[in-house]
């Protein structure tokens, strides 16, 4: 018998295992899917979460050192040091929703003042198209609610007291389980030295996020600190508001500075109704945005923040589509994690070779403990 007459079992083996990879796909899109419905569903509480993990990280270390400490006979305890830290964290956290609230309430203050005055000057910079396009631009701004724009964005500064609580209260609960982690760790995997890899990458996430928000917090501060004083200069209101605005936006990789720019540059050209001025200011604010984030960031930040550009602006959209503007200062922090961890698994070491900047994701994955 010839073997084009013989049974084909090829085919039905061939069939099974396109069924299978058709399901597979299928169910993780459903996965997938159910995932993200979680993620927007859950995401005040996620949100706190993922702040409380990062506060918890980058006091851990320091907590840790404090407790070695001996004053004479005296030896300061684990949890006397927890116990402190998640007060002064709580502390820091409402003095800091506390500042933001009241300045919250000064620009709700001042916008009310200048609604009039802003519509009118907005629609100033058109009149070189003619005056009819002024006036519709100035009609068209005049539609606008507002007052119930300001009453909406109140209502969510509200929102700032009680994920600052919820924060507190995960870190607590962080803080009181630290003894335990390595612990738990060993008893999940069941070998210590698997425990022992996945401390060190967890380790190696928590380096390079804190590297990184360290870095970040104090170019921040330094860049806001500048603006606060462009303005303070040139005699304008707001500019603690825009300070503050201006160190919170450049959290948000890539299009929170020049977004902090433009906001600056409108206030100040809604205040002095100059085009000069606000020009200059403008050209101020763009100097200092450039030098402290195209020459000190990079500088200081070092090779420790190896990412892909185009992978940061594709985490951005997806964490800002998903928890909005929280999102986007979390989605550099998410990201580093998932290059890491997708680095020390075979199967998803391509990912995180396209997340990094030279395909180089972790220096400590080339050669993998086994």
């Amino acid at each position: 018998m010839n073997a084009e007459d013989g049974p084909n079992l090829s085919a039905p083996v061939r069939t099974a295992a396109e069924r299978l990879r058709v399901q597979n796909i299928f169910l993780g899109v459903i996965a997938f899917a159910v995932v993200l419905f979680l993620l927007v569903q859950a995401r005040f509480i996620l949100i706190s979460l993922a702040i409380a993990i990062i506060l918890f990280s980058l006091t851990s270390e320091a907590i840790t050192s404090i407790a070695r400490v001996r004053l004479g006979r005296l030896r300061v305890t684990n949890w006397v040091a927890s116990v402190v830290a998640v007060l002064l964290i709580t502390g820091a956290m409402l003095a800091l929703s506390a500042v933001v609230i009241a300045q919250i309430n000064t620009v709700l203050t001042i916008t009310l003042a200048y609604a009039d005055q802003g519509q009118r000057a907005f629609a100033e910079l058109f009149g070189w198209m003619g005056e009819d396009v002024e006036a519709a631009v100035f009609n068209s701004l005049r539609t606008i609610e507002i007052s119930g724009w300001l009453r909406s964005a109140a209502g969510q500064a509200g929102n700032l007291l009680s994920a600052t609580v919820l924060i507190s209260l995960f870190v607590g609960f962080l803080f009181a389980e630290r003894v335990w982690f390595s612990t738990k760790l060993v008893n999940l995997l069941g070998d210590p030295v698997r425990a022992e890899r996945a401390g060190n990458i967890m380790g190696s996430i928590i380096r390079r996020v804190n590297h990184y928000l360290l870095v970040k917090t104090a170019v921040s501060a330094v860049t806001g600190l500048m603006v606060w004083m462009v303005m303070m200069i040139f005699g304008l209101e707001l500019a603690v508001a825009m300070g503050i605005l201006t160190f919170v936006m450049n959290y948000i990789p890539n299009i929170g500075s020049i977004i902090a720019t433009l906001l600056v540059t409108l206030v100040a050209y809604v205040q002095v109704e100059d085009v000069q001025t606000a020009s200059l200011i403008f050209l101020l604010t763009a100097v200092v945005q450039f030098v402290n984030g195209n020459v000190i960031d990079p500088m200081l930040m070092g090779r420790a923040l190896r990412l892909s550009s185009f992978g940061i602006i594709i985490s951005l959209a997806f964490w800002g589509a998903v928890w909005g503007v929280p999102g986007m200062f979390l989605s550099v922090p998410i990201m580093v994690g998932l290059m890491i961890v997708c680095s020390h698994i075979p199967g998803l070491r391509p990912i995180a070779i396209l997340l990094s900047r030279e395909g180089l994701p972790d220096t400590d994955a080339a050669n993998p403990r086994r």
